[in-house]
């Protein structure tokens, strides 16, 4: 008997770029990083500053934004996603629309660890 081998993922090139969409949401209280398909509709990953910390405090801070991103690169990389196109969004309506601490970190985490990013869109509504 042969050993059949499974790969996870889209079938593509050597060399081609394999895009998903990466929703940072940054509020003043957590860090959402999401991955789904260009779509929108099939998630791939999607972790949290408050999975990556013990303290609800530090559910916002830099430093879990930067833990989920890493995650969430890990995990995009052994599903054979290798560039993200990013929308950035704050809580928005008639709250802030700015983003919170976490989603400068959330993004350098993710270009520093080996994704590359295709367009930046400011989603915020």
């Amino acid at each position: 008997k042969e050993e059949q081998v499974i790969s996870l993922g889209p079938q593509v090139a050597e060399g081609e770029n394999v895009f998903g969409v990466c929703h940072i949401f940054a509020s003043f209280n957590d860090t959402f990083v999401h991955v789904t398909d260009l779509s929108g509709k099939e998630t791939i990953c999607h972790v949290t500053g408050g999975m990556k910390v013990k303290a609800d405090r530090d559910e916002s801070l830099p430093y879990a934004a930067m833990l989920a991103a890493q995650n969430v690169a890990q995990r995009c990389k052994e599903l054979g996603i290798t560039a993200l196109h990013i929308k950035l969004w704050a809580t928005g309506g008639n709250r802030t629309k700015t983003p919170g601490p976490g989603a400068q970190s959330a993004l350098r985490a993710l270009a520093r660890s080996g994704m590359k990013i295709g367009r930046i869109e400011d989603a915020v509504g």
